[in-house]
């Protein structure tokens, strides 16, 4: 999968450096899988949760940390749209508009 807006996974471990490992090894086995459905995702990521509208939400480091991502399997693409401690994450309206 292509991973967009890596700049964010980057800029969030600048700041929290205890995430930079189980970001950098979330991204390296994301990078080198191609997923061609839900399942497969759930394969690879069994605690990854679907919150609609292709969104998935991904814990890091023992849910310390979350990602919400956009999934599209068809173009093999996975657009990060947030990442955050599990407070920040908490403090989202509405995750399908992120």
């Amino acid at each position: 999968m292509k991973i967009l807006k890596y700049k964010l996974l980057k800029d969030f471990w600048k700041k929290h450096p205890e995430a930079e490992d189980p970001l950098k090894r979330w991204a390296e086995l994301v990078e080198n899988i191609d997923w061609k459905s839900h399942a497969e995702l759930k394969e690879t990521f069994p605690a990854a949760d679907y919150v609609g509208n292709d969104r998935y939400v991904f814990n890091i480091s023992g849910n310390k940390f979350r990602m919400v991502t956009v999934v599209v399997f068809f173009n093999g693409f996975l657009h990060v749209r947030f990442v955050g401690t599990h407070a920040e994450y908490d403090k989202i309206k509405n995750i399908k508009t992120i």
